[in-house]
C-alpha cells in the first residue's frame, strides 16, 4: 500500500566535507515532480559549472517508491556514484527527494570503491540533518446539508482535521471542505451517520 503520508524535506539542504583532499559538496532539494526535480540539478550544474562531476539522484514518490527515480555518474566510473547515491535515497525514509554531490577532484585517485563510500557518504552525511516536513494528500469534498446538521458538521469537522474553505446557505447548507485524504471514508461515513444518510458528499478534486 502506498503511503498517503510521508517525510519530504523543508528546503534545499547543503552540507560539505573534503576526502583526500577532494571537495565533496551535497546538496539536497525538495523534488515533488520530475520537472522539479531536472530543474534541481541544473541550478546546482549552473552554480558549480566548473567543478569536476556534478553527480545526481532522486526519487519522485513516496519514500522506497521506485516508479520515478533518476541517478547521473556525470562522468564518475560507472556505478560510482549516482547507483549509491539513489540506494540511500530509497532507504532515507524521506520521498521527493534529489540529491546532487559536486566533486572537485584533489588530485588523489580514490577508486571506485572510495568513490561509492563518498558520494553515499554525502548524501547519508546531508539526510542526517535534513529538515522534513510531513507530506499530506488533501481532498476537496462538496457537502450539502440540511441546515439542522450545520453545527454538528462544523463540531464534527476538525475529528476529521476537515477545514471548512467556503460556504454557501441557500436552499440547504453547503461547504467546501478539505481534508486529508485517508480522512475521507470515515469522514463520509461521519456525515451520513450524522444526518441519517440525508447529505450530499461529493470528491470536489483531489490536490
Amino acid at each position: 500500500m502506498v503511503e498517503s503520508r510521508y517525510r519530504t524535506p523543508a528546503a534545499v539542504h547543503r552540507v560539505e566535507e573534503e576526502i583526500k583532499r577532494s571537495r565533496f559538496i551535497t546538496t539536497l532539494a525538495p523534488a515533488p515532480t520530475l520537472e522539479a526535480a531536472r530543474t534541481f540539478i541544473a541550478n546546482v550544474r549552473a552554480e558549480f559549472p566548473d567543478a569536476s562531476h556534478n553527480c545526481w539522484a532522486y526519487v519522485v514518490g513516496p519514500p522506497g517508491s521506485t516508479s520515478q527515480i533518476g541517478m547521473s555518474d556525470d562522468g564518475e566510473p560507472h556505478g560510482s556514484a549516482g547507483r549509491p547515491m539513489l540506494t540511500v535515497l530509497l532507504h532515507a525514509g524521506v520521498g521527493d527527494i534529489a540529491a546532487v554531490v559536486t566533486r572537485y577532484f584533489g588530485g588523489t585517485l580514490l577508486g571506485v570503491g572510495g568513490l561509492v563510500r563518498a558520494y553515499s557518504g554525502g548524501v547519508q552525511l546531508a539526510l542526517a540533518t535534513l529538515p522534513t516536513v510531513e507530506r499530506v494528500p488533501t481532498v476537496l469534498l462538496d457537502v450539502v446539508v440540511d441546515y439542522t446538521a450545520i453545527t454538528p458538521l462544523q463540531r464534527l469537522a476538525p475529528d476529521f482535521e476537515a477545514v471548512i474553505v467556503a460556504q454557501d446557505f441557500g436552499l440547504d447548507a453547503t461547504y467546501r471542505i478539505r481534508l486529508p485524504l485517508q480522512q475521507v471514508d470515515a469522514f463520509r461515513a461521519a456525515v451520513t451517520n450524522l444526518t441519517h444518510g440525508q447529505a450530499l458528499v461529493e470528491i470536489a478534486a483531489s490536490e
